[in-house]
């Protein structure tokens, strides 16, 4: 029997005593300003105690919690640099690992679903878990035909866990909120419960991992691990080593970042071009840095692996067109016409008139990234446009307000930004432009997508995918 149910009152206890600590520390920040502290300076100390308590807490427990923690590991960039160094090492522990299950609780999944005598399967299997997680855990083995497998291992109870924690949580949710400056947590915690029931069907994480490994089987520069064995509670992938991406970001050469940010962007927006399918769980620990070709790790033969798809997006056409004639639009300047393509996607509602050009200002900010050949993502960037839209002054906090995100591109929005906020804490220098032109329909005229002269159908094959896309559009 899994800790998860048996704690699940020592686990409400801890998550109700946020809100608490909250309080206590806004009171205590109210005495300060009377005492004569300037308000700027009580509110980041508020705001760092307030993170410190959140990520221990939620550091310690595994479900919907630690759910909630991967998530917000990513947007760490988007903190002051005051508030953020402290606990970096914290998110980044977050990103990488839980406390294990027990031995005896992994031998019993095992036994009810592999049968009594699972240990025939594998050569080897170790006891000892070599990644946890919000749901699961991973270990080492060596399948009976001789592969070195990944064997992943449901916590019993991991869904009451998750809905329980993540219910828990959405009741102080605007508390949470001054933590990432710009983002409403709540719909973020909303989101994480809708897909529950995906993150433990682990028949549908092997579909959506294999249909990957076999578009990916031959491709230079991303690697997805295949699908041995599936049952309920346990999946069997291949084993892939590497460098985890959390290393890279505390301890990889510049090299390192670059390839790894570049390859990130390029399967962000090549996957769904190839497979029908967004990898929804960008955090670091599902990444991995493994050198191909060469003995020393050349940065050019770096390749990217890719772990957990437990969460995808379903987009039988790739990314959406308007994505791509939006950025495409917006970047040329021409205001009125991506004011009306937000409107008939729904960003605009019907009843909201806003000014064409106010929302061609607060939209170029954030799409600086392809407005050049390659832009290097930093902190201090990520922080800038945070802080813009979350401040309560500026025109594009006033603007953001009014603008809608329509349900078809919510998980798309929270991918892209979670990613965006990896290649910040990378500080890696990408050429962003290349892999829009590549796999976005609409970013590029289709007029544009014809090479020499030479109709769709003689081009390479991911120009195809776009220009079918574009032109089927």
């Amino acid at each position: 029997m899994s800790d998860l149910p048996r704690k699940a009152v020592t686990r409400t206890a801890k998550l109700a005593a946020l809100p608490l600590g909250f309080a206590g520390r806004a009171t205590w920040g109210l005495g300060k300003r009377i005492g004569g502290r300037s308000a700027e300076i009580v509110a980041r100390e508020l705001q760092q105690r307030t993170a410190d308590q959140l990520f221990k807490t939620l550091g310690e427990l595994k479900g919907g919690a630690m759910k909630l923690g991967q998530a917000l590991s990513v947007f760490e960039s988007a903190l002051p640099e005051e508030v953020a160094g402290p606990y970096r090492a914290a998110l980044t522990k977050l990103q990488e690992a839980a406390p294990p299950m027990p031995t005896r609780a992994v031998h019993g999944v095992l036994a009810e679903r592999l049968g009594e005598d699972w240990r025939e399967l594998f050569l080897e299997f170790e006891d000892k878990p070599s990644a946890a997680a919000s749901i699961g855990q991973v270990h080492r083995a060596v399948w009976h035909d001789g592969r070195e497998v990944a064997v992943k291992v449901q916590y019993p109870g991991a869904g009451e866990a998750l809905l329980s924690d993540l219910t828990q949580l959405s009741r102080f949710a605007r508390m949470l909120g001054p933590l990432i400056p710009g983002m409403d947590i709540k719909p973020l915690i909303a989101e994480l419960r809708d897909r529950v029931s995906e993150e433990l069907d682990y028949e549908l994480e092997a579909r959506s991992q294999q249909e990957h490994a076999e578009e990916f089987a031959d491709d230079p520069d991303v690697v997805i691990p295949g699908v041995v064995h599936q049952s309920d509670q346990v999946l069997v992938t291949e084993w892939i080593d590497g460098v985890p991406l959390s290393e890279v970001i505390t301890d990889g050469t510049q090299e390192q970042r670059d390839r790894a940010g570049q390859l990130l962007a390029r399967f962000l927006f090549s996957g769904p071009a190839r497979t029908g399918l967004l990898h929804a769980d960008p955090h670091p620990g599902n990444f991995r840095l493994l050198p191909a070709g060469t003995e020393d790790g050349e940065a050019g033969q770096w390749r990217l692996g890719v772990l957990d798809f437990g969460t995808v997006d379903r987009l039988p056409g790739g990314l959406p067109q308007p994505i791509g004639d939006s950025l495409r639009l917006t970047l040329a300047g021409d205001a009125d016409a991506v004011y009306e393509l937000l409107r008939e996607e729904g960003f605009v509602k019907e009843s909201i008139d806003l000014d064409p050009n106010a929302v061609l200002d607060y939209l170029l900010p954030i799409i600086e990234p392809a407005q050049v050949e390659e832009f290097t993502f930093t902190r201090s960037w990520m922080r800038n446009q945070a802080a813009r839209i979350a401040d309560l002054r500026s025109p594009a906090h006033q603007l953001g307000k009014q603008l809608n995100l329509p349900p078809a591109y919510l998980l798309i929005h929270r991918v892209t930004l979670s990613t965006i906020g990896v290649l910040c804490q990378l500080g890696a220098t990408v050429r962003l432009r290349d892999e829009l032109e590549s796999w976005v329909p609409g970013f590029l005229p289709i007029e544009d997508l014809v090479v020499e002269d030479l109709p769709i159908a003689d081009l390479p094959e991911q120009e195809q995918r776009v220009g079918d896309a574009a032109a089927g559009a």
